[in-house]
């Protein structure tokens, strides 16, 4: 697994001397996305709320401007659509954004023949196809930042399933395959031109995604760990995994060869699917 180090290693408190003033967000109206959007603001980042849902969006905005003073900007859009990361590139033209948190996503779960085509495909176009325009797009953006000595940073959520087949998930866990593998192979190249990228590889999480994967989730992080852990991870590795259980798996994992870990994630998720 990839493990580049940037030189500099900042600490939560001070990602906003490094990256500037303004984030974005997507999949900000819940979850994991929210609870980065809460610790950002904390720090006083002005933050860039992107989900489908404008109500939750700016009840969210309203609160995090009141308690910490920061300014948002809300934008409903829906991720998977072709255009999304192209609109919210020109849309946010003016702001100095130096951090994008790709946190929007959602999975299935249960056989594959078993699933519906056009929500898999939906999960495809959200999972990968907005993760890899956003990184494109605001990759070239955050180059021209790094020429007038800006820093930047990207951040992309993979999972523990991303390293292994999955039966029982095999396409969602085939998304987070792509995005690992994509944050992995950018990562060098984007390090040159002063952009910090990371994959966020959780185990369960307590989130709304449970509920519309058809899962349940025990011995689960809370978004907030996640969301802490990951920002700390930022600028000091590639890949981060937060919680122990997704430490833990991860190395047992990791000393069986490709096949055996199938074999155990399928053997997992039999335990975390609902009967029919």
């Amino acid at each position: 697994m990839s493990q580049h180090r940037s030189p500099a290693t900042p600490s939560p408190q001070g990602i906003r001397d490094r990256y500037g003033p303004w984030a974005l967000i997507t999949g900000a109206s819940d979850g994991i996305g929210r609870e980065c959007a809460i610790a950002l603001a904390r720090q006083g980042m002005h933050l860039v709320l992107v989900a489908r849902r404008e109500t939750v969006l700016a009840a969210l905005a309203e609160q995090l401007t009141r308690d910490y003073g920061v300014a948002c900007r809300v934008i409903a859009a829906d991720l998977g659509k072709p255009d999304a990361a192209n609109a919210l590139d020109d849309s946010t033209h003016g702001l100095d954004i130096g951090l994008v948190i790709a946190a929007a996503g959602f999975g299935t779960s249960g056989p594959f023949l078993s699933s519906d085509l056009d929500n898999e495909r939906d999960m495809l176009a959200v999972n990968c196809g907005s993760a890899l325009a956003l990184s494109h797009r605001f990759g070239h953006r955050f180059g021209q930042r790094h020429a007038h000595g800006k820093r930047s940073g990207l951040i992309l959520f993979s999972s523990l399933v991303a390293f292994q087949g999955v039966p029982g998930s095999a396409n969602y866990a085939a998304t987070k395959g792509y995005i690992q593998s994509l944050a992995e192979g950018i990562a060098p190249e984007f390090a040159a031109k002063g952009i910090d990228v990371l994959a966020t590889a959780p185990g369960p999480v307590h989130t709304g995604f449970a509920s519309r994967s058809g899962m349940r989730m025990g011995q689960a992080l809370t978004p907030a760990r996640v969301a802490a852990a990951t920002l700390a991870a930022l600028g000091q590795r590639t890949t981060v995994r937060p919680g122990w259980l997704s430490k833990l798996l991860g190395w047992s994992l990791a000393m069986l060869p490709r096949w055996g870990r199938t074999r155990v994630l399928a053997l997992i998720m039999r335990g975390m699917t609902k009967p029919a």
